[in-house]
């Protein structure tokens, strides 16, 4: 089996919901995702997936969605008021928790047809959250 692993660091805010802690209130973090990719075979230029079509499709999605924006869920109450500020948005079904945001950016890798076998979310520098389907 092939892996192929690629980071990509990008800064964030959000909030949890039903949360009692730090995190129930907004704040950023200096994220990094960290995304393999797995495969049996190899093309015919020896690679399981070229490094540069991950960042192209995965990293620029992420720079154009996730990076520098409130990540919320779509019932937070903040969201009418942030909306009127101009603040750049990314609005989920969910609490925006590191295991979701690892989810979100694997089920986007999926949907692109790369090979994704797992995504971690690193929050810190020392917490982090693996998706695995």
């Amino acid at each position: 089996m092939f892996l192929v692993t690629q980071e990509i660091e990008f800064c964030y805010g959000h909030r949890l919901l039903n949360y009692d802690g730090k995190c129930k209130h907004l704040h950023g973090h200096n994220g990094k995702a960290v995304i393999v990719l797995e495969g049996e075979t190899l093309d015919h230029r020896g690679m399981l997936v070229d490094f540069s079509d991950i960042k192209k499709h995965v990293a620029g999605w992420i720079d154009a969605n996730l990076d520098h924006r409130m990540i919320l869920n779509v019932d937070d109450p903040v969201v009418s008021y942030l909306k009127q500020q101009g603040e750049p948005l990314y609005l989920i079904d969910s609490n925006p928790t590191a295991e979701n945001i690892a989810k979100l950016i694997y089920d986007f890798a999926k949907s692109h047809q790369l090979p994704v076998a797992e995504v971690t979310l690193w929050e810190t520098f020392k917490s982090y959250a693996t998706y695995r389907d």
